[in-house]
């Protein structure tokens, strides 16, 4: 299933239907054959930086006995033993959380609350339309389901695909258009002012939901009234298309499936993701006003509205929840432009909504623990505060000792992506799951400007992925 073929029929989104390898029978082998070479190489080049550390260990040793000797080096090392010893101890923690969480199971019919799904549009084209009869497809009562489809004044087809969405589906879709774009947020802004369910529900308009999704979505909401936002599980669409997608498809199964499991079990999802996510209607209107007239710096924030939202909802008292039940396939960018593109807007985003999470986590938020929670933040913090001090040392030792530099930290590469890798593979695909090791080499080697970039950047406005 693919965007470019999707119809009315109803979803059958399986565990087999979020690898690429039950979904790909009638694809080119070659393109298959290249995905693999990318493996193999990726691995042969890691095997070869942790073989080039095995013959450069008296180099490695006559480096340690120098910085040793010197009062600066005994300073850099101490705090690399100490930030790796932070850094580790953060990980086992997040893993014994990881073990502690249990997605909510679906409520009945009659539990299930009145729900308005908002799916805002800009320049989406046929995808608009796919993501809206894949939600009208979904396992909900009717007569409890309010589907709202909002134009942010698109410059392409994307309102002739809404149109012919109303068409097929009725009074099932009510449709918007705004005057002219003004944002993603100004768009969910409608809607959440026009909406009448008791939880809110935000889908990207490039997005396919499973048929259970929404049901399972809300159900903590349910059961939960201390509960105020529930963040989905994101895969991605379009992993047959490119190799960046397929990188990206098993990091997401990482930052979501754990990362966000083991912050569920604190109550402390901290992004609610805009591909989907719900709201309890009383936790948006509390902090509405706040939240459509946010700046930064002085300027209006056009980005980052569901970290923000997720920031104001949690610094109500609210606990943010995680639904691995709950998924969403959302498409992503295929090409390395594109894909910085979205890492510098999240980026920024993670700036600017740490700086206001910081304004709150150290007080008296909510009458429950909140020291999972102060970790959670103070980790963010850390990776922020220690990007320039860690670009500095690695243009040194580039610098320096070219050599040593590269094979450590390939060798690092391997040793510490593996854990991705078997988390992948134990959950969906073994082939699949040694993209985590293309994908690291990547980040590290073609992205590492990101964050750096994003703070001296972080009051620059712009969708920047949006033609």
């Amino acid at each position: 299933m693919n965007a470019e073929t999707f119809t009315t029929n109803p979803i059958n989104l399986n565990k087999e239907s979020f690898t690429t390898s039950n979904t790909t029978k009638n694809k080119p082998k070659h393109k298959n054959t290249k995905g693999l070479m990318i493996q193999a190489a990726t691995l042969l080049v890691l095997l070869a930086g942790t073989f080039l550390v095995y013959e450069l260990q008296p180099e490695f040793e006559k480096l340690h006995e120098e910085r040793m000797a010197s009062f600066w080096g005994i300073v850099l090392i101490a705090v690399t033993l100490g930030l790796l010893a932070i850094k580790g101890a953060f990980f086992a923690y997040n893993l014994f959380l990881y073990f502690r969480y249990k997605p909510v199971k679906s409520v009945s019919d009659d539990e299930l609350p009145t729900c308005t799904v908002i799916v805002p549009a800009y320049n989406e084209g046929k995808l608009v339309y796919d993501t809206l009869l894949s939600l009208v497809a979904s396992k909900y009562p009717e007569n409890k389901l309010q589907l709202l489809a909002i134009d942010d004044g698109s410059k392409d087809d994307t309102w002739q695909w809404i149109l012919k969405a109303k068409e097929e589906l009725g009074d099932k879709v009510s449709i918007f258009k705004q005057p002219k774009n003004m944002g993603k947020r100004h768009a969910l802004y409608r809607g959440f002012n026009v909406g009448t369910g008791e939880v809110f529900v935000t889908v990207d308009s490039d997005s396919i939901v499973k048929a259970d999704t929404l049901r399972n979505l809300v159900s903590p909401l349910v059961t939960n009234k201390q509960c105020g936002a529930v963040a989905g599980n994101v895969r991605v669409l379009n992993n047959r298309k490119s190799i960046i997608p397929k990188m990206l498809n098993v990091s997401f199964v990482l930052s979501f499936e754990f990362i966000r499991s083991a912050e569920s079990a604190l109550g402390s999802v901290l992004c609610t993701p805009g591909a989907l996510a719900a709201y309890r209607r009383e936790a948006v209107f509390a902090c509405l006003p706040e939240w459509i007239n946010q700046t930064f710096m002085g300027k209006p924030s056009d980005i980052g509205e569901d970290r923000a939202m997720t920031n104001m909802i949690m610094k109500q008292g609210y606990h943010i929840l995680f639904q691995r039940n709950a998924y969403v396939l959302t498409n992503v960018p295929e090409k390395y432009k594109g894909l910085y593109k979205m890492f510098i807007r999240w980026g920024r985003s993670n700036v600017r909504e740490n700086l206001m999470m910081a304004k709150f986590v150290f007080k008296g938020f909510r009458e429950q623990s909140k020291v999972g929670t102060r970790l959670l933040w103070l980790n963010q913090a850390m990776s922020i505060f220690l990007s320039y001090p860690f670009i500095i040392l690695m243009l040194f030792l580039v610098i320096s000792y070219p050599v040593l530099f590269l094979s450590s930290t390939l060798f690092s590469i391997l040793v510490m992506s593996s854990f991705s890798v078997l988390f992948y593979a134990k959950k969906y695909n073994v082939s699949e799951s040694f993209y985590a090791y293309s994908y690291s080499l990547l980040y590290t080697f073609a992205l590492f400007w990101i964050t750096p970039y994003a703070i001296a950047t972080a009051s620059k406005r712009g969708w920047l992925t949006r033609g």
